[in-house]
């Protein structure tokens, strides 16, 4: 059973930036893919971003394209989300999660994730 967990959270102000971190421990991690998701209070969780666990592909969601990046370091199972010039709309607790199942397509969807961390608060303040 993977477990995950998030850190690097916090307050800032508009136009600063945070990079988040999480970090996978379990007897054999492989996943599909890693992703990001993000809640605010009486929202849904949506999706931020997603990377493959092999290789290079990774999407983001319309709202932080060009503002949000995800890298990994799979020696260390680890996924990061560097965020740059945040907004207060950004302010949400983070969750990274693991997808076990392959597709055609990165997962995007809370249902396609099988495996979450605790989450992570971040508030950006205007």
């Amino acid at each position: 059973q993977a477990q995950l967990v998030e850190s690097g959270g916090g307050l800032v102000q508009a136009g600063d930036s945070l990079r988040l971190s999480c970090v996978a421990s379990g007897r054999t991690f492989s996943p599909y893919a890693m992703g990001w998701f993000r809640q605010a209070p009486g929202r849904k969780r949506d999706f931020v971003a997603t990377s493959n666990w092999s290789g290079g592909s990774t999407y983001y969601a319309d709202s932080v394209k060009g503002r949000f990046t995800i890298s990994r370091d799979n020696a260390k199972n680890t996924i990061y989300l560097q965020m740059n010039s945040l907004k207060p709309e950004d302010t949400a607790v983070y969750y990274c999660a693991a997808a076990f199942r392959f597709g055609l397509e990165l997962p995007t969807t809370t249902q396609q994730y099988s495996a979450w961390g605790q989450g992570t608060q971040v508030t950006v303040s205007s």
